[in-house]
């Protein structure tokens, strides 16, 4: 790739990661009275934390990370209030502005107490309970947020993973919304759910397929994090935070679905990508070596290096590694992420320090990395509005 310069005035950056610490009250428009009394709610517990619960289930913490705003020794105190985390987490017209502060055009929000794949929402004991919640949450998201300021944001759904067929039809009407991206596990196995290998999925591919819908595996959606010593520093499970993205790669890589499913397409969310040349390079040599024994056939995709260029895309925040190695990226595929409001953001300087980590890079890359890859798989365009 030749050399070029970028200036941090010119980027137009649309995050394909950041997340929404849900004010309450957002499930009152959206849950039919018959199902009131089992919405979501917050609570204030005797120490004067607010927290989420929906029915005996408790929520992810209120304010996970949400350290925007807040000098770095604060970064390991998750908000127990909404006055203790800056409002552009939870009000979205504060969050405008402070991505219009932040020099950021776009984002597509992640949800937070749900879980990131939705996992409090979908482990209700009553299954059609939690499809209603499910649906409100997805229209919460697509009409009161997204809706408040059109342009501004990816809308992103989360689905009733228990049941396929379900899932299925919730893509079906997300899309019908203008909604072509929802949670995924990076691993549903973890989470007491078939695994991406064993055909029970389909239902859900093919209407992804039918819809150019992307399934987001973020980082964490499978509640299990890398395996490290019990008395660990801080600093060991900060360093492996990306790890469990490398599983969810292998096992797409590796996956028998992709002749049936080609215009299928998964992202990993938050996990960087300087470390993904390696793997790619480790799964050639795996096929070359030992297919004799593995019997694994790619068919049409052709081989894992394949499989990668064609179905999945990544982001990075401020990966130098990964920008060294572009070349071994289909371009089209790698995304900017924000990851407002949590710690490994660059908020509100994003667009000094990707012009920084992008200089040298052509400038058509950079407008595809910054905004324009994320405009093509989302079917989103700021720009109508």
């Amino acid at each position: 790739m030749s050399a070029d310069s970028v200036a941090a005035q010119d980027l137009i950056l649309i995050s394909v990661d950041d997340h929404i610490c849900e004010p309450p009250g957002m499930f009152d428009a959206h849950v039919p009275a018959k199902y009131k009394e089992h919405a979501p709610r917050v609570e204030v517990g005797d120490d004067g934390a607010q927290q989420w619960w929906y029915g005996d289930l408790r929520g992810r913490d209120l304010g996970l990370n949400a350290v925007a705003g807040k000098p770095r020794e604060y970064f390991n105190i998750d908000a127990s209030r909404y006055d203790e985390m800056r409002p552009g987490c939870y009000d979205v017209d504060e969050r405008v502005r402070d991505m219009n502060a932040g020099g950021q055009l776009a984002g597509l929000n992640f949800p937070n107490f749900t879980g990131f794949s939705g996992q409090v929402l979908n482990q209700g004991p009553d299954r059609t309970v939690n499809e209603v919640m499910i649906r409100a949450y997805n229209d919460w998201h697509i009409d009161e947020w997204c809706g408040a300021h059109p342009g501004r944001f990816i809308p992103c759904g989360i689905l009733p993973l228990f049941d396929v067929n379900r899932a299925a039809a919730e893509v079906h009407r997300l899309a019908d919304k203008g909604c072509h991206a929802v949670t995924f596990s990076e691993n549903p196995e973890a989470l007491n759910m078939p695994s991406i290998h064993s055909g029970a999925w389909d239902p859900l591919f093919a209407a992804c397929c039918d819809t150019g819908t992307v399934l987001c595996c973020h980082v964490g959606s499978s509640s299990r994090s890398a395996p490290a010593a019990s008395d660990a520093p801080a600093s060991v499970r900060m360093n492996l935070s990306s790890t469990m993205s490398i599983y969810t790669l292998c096992d797409l890589l590796w996956a028998d679905f992709w002749d049936r499913f080609p215009g299928l397409r998964f992202s990993l969310t938050e996990g960087d990508i300087g470390w993904i040349p390696y793997f790619l390079w480790r799964a050639e040599h795996v096929q070359d070596r030992h297919s004799g024994w593995t019997r694994h056939r790619f068919g049409a995709s052709g081989g894992p290096t394949e499989v990668f260029r064609e179905h999945v895309l990544c982001c990075f925040i401020n990966d130098p590694v990964g920008v060294k190695l572009l070349d071994e990226f289909n371009l089209d595929n790698v995304c900017w992420e924000s990851d407002y409001p949590h710690s490994d953001g660059t908020w509100p300087h994003a667009p000094e320090e990707a012009a920084k980590i992008l200089e040298g890079v052509p400038r058509d890359v950079v407008d595809r990395i910054t905004h324009q890859n994320a405009m093509a798989h989302y079917q989103f365009d700021p720009f109508a509005d």
